[in-house]
């Protein structure tokens, strides 16, 4: 049986401390449940609704952070980023570059990402119809990177709405690459708070499961602690104390469709 593969961590740095306490806990998660773990935290997260919110600690610091997580804990590392001239400096730590899904279809960051090598997470734009993914996975292709994700994370429907196609999933499998289900974003309302982002956490697991069942390889969610206190994308993370039993729930899903 094949191993699924979780990317899971808080949204943004938040700080050192913070950041040990939620890789470690999963990690251990991790392998009780014999998946395969990759820590996700964002350095800066750029596309945030208001001027006045957390970015997180830059680039500088945040790698610093993220090399000595993945050396004390032996983690892999995802993280994305939003310029072309990150992609190198990124690359020194992370084992996934992530491309966020407003910036797939930017080809010079595109290209930048897939020429490190790395396996590269690309999530497709709430904009885009699953088919016109092709052009991004040509886009790393020819750039000599075969070390492709393509991420789930929502359509857009309307205002402040996400909806998520499941018949996506199906299409995105036709380019013969994995398949990875962000679960927590795509229960966003990007901007739905006015000055944040709101979402719904409830909506997480169902979600999972469902794409579990369609045959996604992978998957993707944003955790912390208190959500509710969190400096980004509160409304749908995941709490850390939950996740272990979720992942189980989700687990039988996995195993009964293998």
């Amino acid at each position: 049986m094949k191993m699924l593969t979780l990317i899971a961590g808080p949204c943004v740095i938040e700080s050192y401390e913070n950041s040990y306490l939620i890789a470690r806990t999963i990690k251990n998660i991790a392998d009780r449940l014999s998946l395969k773990y990759y820590f996700k935290a964002s350095f800066d997260k750029a596309n945030r609704t208001s001027i006045a919110s957390y970015r997180g600690p830059g680039i500088d610091k945040g790698i610093g952070i993220l090399k000595r997580l993945k050396d004390e804990l032996d983690l892999h590392i995802c993280t994305d980023i939003h310029e072309p001239w990150q992609a190198e400096t990124v690359s020194e730590v992370a084992d996934i570059i992530q491309i966020p899904a407003f910036l797939c279809r930017q080809t010079d960051l595109v290209v930048a990402a897939a020429k490190t090598g790395k396996i590269i997470n690309v999530k497709k734009a709430q904009f885009l119809a699953p088919w016109d993914m092709g052009n991004v996975v040509k886009k790393i292709e020819e750039s000599g990177n075969h070390n492709i994700l393509l991420c789930e994370r929502g359509t857009s429907f309307g205002y402040n709405t996400l909806v998520v196609d499941m018949t996506s999933i199906v299409e995105m499998k036709k380019f013969g690459y994995p398949i990875v289900m962000d679960a927590t974003h795509s229960v966003q309302k990007p901007g739905g708070n006015g000055l944040t982002t709101g979402g719904n956490r409830d909506y997480v697991e169902p979600l999972a499961k469902a794409a579990i069942a369609v045959g996604v390889d992978a998957l993707f969610f944003e955790v912390h602690p208190e959500p509710d206190k969190a400096l980004s994308d509160g409304p749908n993370m995941v709490r850390l104390d939950c996740f272990e039993e979720m992942l189980k729930r989700i687990i039988k899903v996995y195993n009964s469709v293998q």
